[in-house]
């Protein structure tokens, strides 16, 4: 079955680094990664960034300036470049793609960033 699988969540402390790295199993490029989303507990999955085919990037306000999405088009891959971290960060971020052949969107399990000290 093909999913996009999210990779480099983690621990992090206040004003860390960390990527991560959303790409399709099986490397099949039926779907295509648009961008990135996170959700705490309660609330609805809310958009971080996302970027176009010609790495036109979008971004929420709550991460302009720290955080950077990126796309590899001939790997079919996207990341999430997060940098001076914030507490108010920690989340389980997912990616987000779309197989325009079935009109269906996909979405990764999630990768948990917690950030704290």
């Amino acid at each position: 079955q093909v999913q996009l699988v999210e990779s480099g969540g983690g621990l992090v402390q206040p004003g860390g680094s960390v990527r991560l790295s959303c790409a399709e199993s099986g490397s099949l490029f039926s779907i295509y990664p648009t961008g990135w989303y996170r959700q705490t507990p309660g609330k609805q999955r809310e958009l971080v960034a996302d970027i176009t085919s010609g790495s036109r990037a979008n971004y929420a306000d709550s991460v302009k300036g720290r955080f950077i999405i990126s796309r590899d088009n001939a790997a079919n891959t996207l990341s999430l470049q997060m940098n001076s971290l914030k507490s108010e960060d920690t989340a389980v971020y997912y990616c987000h793609g779309w197989n325009a052949a079935v009109n269906m969107d996909y979405w990764g399990k999630g990768t948990l960033v917690a950030v704290a000290s």
